[in-house]
């Protein structure tokens, strides 16, 4: 039965802005002795759970969930019905219940993912609270008395339990949730992410650029509307993701179809959905130049190592090529000095040798191929 699926993959990028700091720049890791360019875990996580499209995630058919600190007035308050005052203290109560005791205002709290179950669940508490209470004070009592497992989120370990499979959302079944005061109600990520960087030294200059006052032209007067400057990156970007298989069935309540799916839709999301900054003015899409998808039962091991020396520029000036050959290069030495654990397939668009990377194929069939190592492990993790 397959354990891990570890999914690798490069992708080109030129003048783009893909993910900023504090300070407004490309975001770097120095790696090697060389610094480079990088895209955070958190930043691809996000692109592809908000992806629109064919394979996005939220068209699997699993409940999904939201993160914010306001689920409590903007998804729970506008459905209950009661006197202002009446529904004011449910709310207050539900805030207290799920962000602490000191979080009335919105600016104390922390951002909390809860799934679209487990709003539903507060939700209807809400109402049946709103419904019994006579005015303030009683309400609060009703929603307490509904929810008296304790204040603060330790709720949401017996809310878990009351509001049904898959209650916290699909994704924190694949990407994680932690509860710092409720380890009960805490889901360990099935899907481990590895920040993106570049497999050469970063490569970026400042964009100078003006704004053009439309109506000072059209005057004949000399002048812009502003003068400005960004940050802009090109680079050629190794990325590692690693699915653990029997915790993904697990989290999806024992279901290996869906995570099956889960897994055809990954491939699919990492392969063609691009984070990026600034889209207006760089256009920052582009498609995986290679894919590399192994399944098997062993510890994963990433492929970092064949960039940790920056690939250097061919003569021919196929940078993808020559990273496709390094990359090559180190999945042989480990298979060498490890063995062959794990089976393997691949897509590439690049005109380059990739010896040990498995049957050559479509993105179709690349995650089709995934899906099915999945699919076929027998019972629940």
């Amino acid at each position: 039965m397959t354990r891990f699926l570890q999914i690798h993959s490069l992708a080109s990028y030129p003048a783009v802005l893909l993910n900023r700091d504090d300070a407004g720049l490309a975001k770097r890791l120095p790696y090697g002795g060389t610094v480079r360019t990088r895209i955070s875990s958190q930043s691809l996580k996000r692109h592809w759970r908000l992806a629109e499209d064919a394979w996005a995630l939220k068209g699997i058919g699993a409940p999904m969930g939201v993160r914010s600190r306001e689920i409590v007035e903007r998804r729970i308050q506008p459905k209950l019905t009661a006197a202002p005052a009446i529904v004011e203290a449910v709310v207050a109560a539900l805030v207290k219940h799920l962000y602490g005791k000191n979080s009335a205002k919105i600016a104390d709290r922390q951002a909390l993912l809860l799934g679209d179950p487990e709003i539903d669940y507060l939700t209807r508490i809400g109402a049946e609270a709103a419904s019994a209470a006579t005015d303030a004070k009683t309400a609060e009592a009703e929603v307490d008395a509904r929810l008296a497992k304790g204040t603060g989120k330790a709720n949401l370990a017996a809310l878990l339990a009351t509001a049904g499979t898959l209650a916290a959302g699909l994704e924190a079944a694949l990407f994680g949730r932690m509860v710092t005061s409720d380890p009960d109600a805490n889901t360990d990520a099935a899907i481990h992410v590895a920040h993106a960087f570049t497999v050469h030294a970063q490569e970026s200059e400042s964009d100078y650029f003006t704004v053009v006052d439309d109506l000072r032209v059209a005057a004949g007067e000399v002048g812009s509307g502003g003068i400005f400057d960004t940050e802009l990156t090109s680079g050629l970007y190794y990325g590692y993701v690693v699915v653990d298989v029997p915790l993904l069935v697990a989290n999806l309540a024992g279901d290996r179809d869906l995570a099956a799916r889960v897994v055809e839709h990954l491939v699919h999301l990492i392969a063609t959905v691009s984070p990026g900054a600034k889209k207006g003015s760089t256009a920052p899409y582009a498609y995986a130049d290679l894919m590399l998808v192994e399944a098997g039962s062993r510890q994963p091991r990433t492929l970092a190592g064949a960039f940790r020396k920056a690939v250097p520029l061919r003569r021919d000036g196929d940078l993808a090529a020559e990273a496709v050959t390094t990359m090559a290069a180190c999945l042989g030495r480990l298979d060498n000095a490890y063995g062959k654990g794990e089976e393997r397939a691949h897509l590439s668009t690049v005109e380059a040798d990739a010896p040990g990377f498995g049957e050559p194929t479509t993105l179709d069939g690349l995650a089709a191929w995934a899906a099915g190592t999945v699919r076929a492990g027998q019972g629940a993790a």
